[in-house]
Parts: structure tokens; C-alpha cells; sequence
């Protein structure tokens, strides 16, 4: 088996940190921009972003950090 392999793991594409940054406009909610590591799982992406925001906390992400992107932009910052 390989060193870092967890039972609680099942359908991790790999066992390492999965980086996802998504980029909305505060004033519209909706996504404007995603970015992720090569192989992080990711829902699909939908229109709002406080939806798309629920389904990848709900897989296991955690938000780490948002930043404020002039004039009318906030990215969240995620991890697996």
C-alpha cells in the first residue's frame, strides 16, 4: 500500500493539498473566474457564487482566505 493512503480517502484523485480560487463579483453573486491545481475535484460550476461556494465546502474544502480584488471583486481561496 502506499505510505499515505487513508480508508477515509475513497475518490481523491490523489492524496495531497487540492488548491481551488474562485473569483465573484460582490455586487451580481455570480462567479466570475475559476482556478484550480491539475487534479482537484471540483463540483460543477454554477452561476451563483454562494452555491458553487456550499457544494465545494460541502465535498471537504476549506476556505483559508478571501481577498478583495478592485473594484467589484472578492476571490475565495480553498483547499482539500
Amino acid at each position: 500500500m502506499f505510505p499515505y493512503y487513508r480508508k477515509n480517502m475513497i475518490g481523491q484523485a490523489w492524496i495531497g493539498t487540492h488548491v481551488l480560487l474562485i473569483q465573484c463579483n460582490l455586487h451580481s453573486n455570480f462567479v466570475t473566474d475559476v482556478h484550480k491545481s491539475l487534479h482537484a475535484p471540483i463540483e460543477p460550476i454554477q452561476k451563483n457564487c454562494a452555491e458553487t461556494l456550499s457544494q465545494h465546502i460541502s465535498i471537504g474544502y476549506k476556505l483559508i482566505h478571501t481577498t478583495y480584488i478592485p473594484p467589484n471583486q472578492i476571490e475565495y481561496f480553498l483547499i482539500l
